[in-house]
């Protein structure tokens, strides 16, 4: 079977460039990214899943915060090809490297959708601060800062999809 994920990654393919980090860094850093970006990836899809099924009596402030949430992925595949790598982000591919849950295809409720997200937003967030660290121990600065941006607009969506679901004290 010739799968996404029965063949090698391209993760070896690196292409020349003069950014000051020697390969087999950079071919790491690779690895990471192309890891955080099937999460990305997944993330993105499954906001889409929550955005097109949203039902409710907050149906459409749900529907448009769903739609928003998709940064992630254009930054991460960007570095990876700026270090000379391939941005393997396939939906295929991602499927099989996800590091997230699947997402259910039976919810309609919001409130459903305001849990299942805010519980995909804090997985993505955990694996986008871990990534931080991993960058930081590869001597890589500007990824690492990448990861925080990241982490830091997935805190802030987490926020503004857990505030659907807090009552005020």
């Amino acid at each position: 079977m010739n799968t996404p994920a029965a063949r090698p990654s391209l993760k070896s393919k690196m292409f020349k460039t003069r950014i000051d980090i020697s390969q087999d860094r950079r071919a790491r850093l690779n690895s990471l990214m192309n890891r955080r970006l099937a999460d990305a990836v997944d993330l993105q899809m499954q906001m889409k899943q929550a955005h097109w099924n949203v039902k409710g009596p907050h149906f459409i402030g749900l529907y448009e915060l769903f739609d928003q949430i998709d940064e992630a992925v254009d930054l991460i595949a960007e570095r990876i090809v700026q270090l000379g790598g391939i941005a393997e982000g396939t939906v295929r591919v991602s499927a099989s490297r996800s590091r997230l849950e699947e997402y259910s295809l039976i919810i309609a409720d919001g409130s459903a959708h305001v849990e299942a997200v805010a519980k995909a937003l804090s997985a993505f967030g955990h694996e986008a601060r871990q990534a931080i660290d991993q960058a930081d121990e590869l001597g890589d600065a500007d990824t690492a800062d990448i990861f925080t941006e990241i982490s830091r607009g997935i805190d802030q969506w987490l926020w503004f999809v857990e505030a659907h679901s807090q009552a005020s004290c």
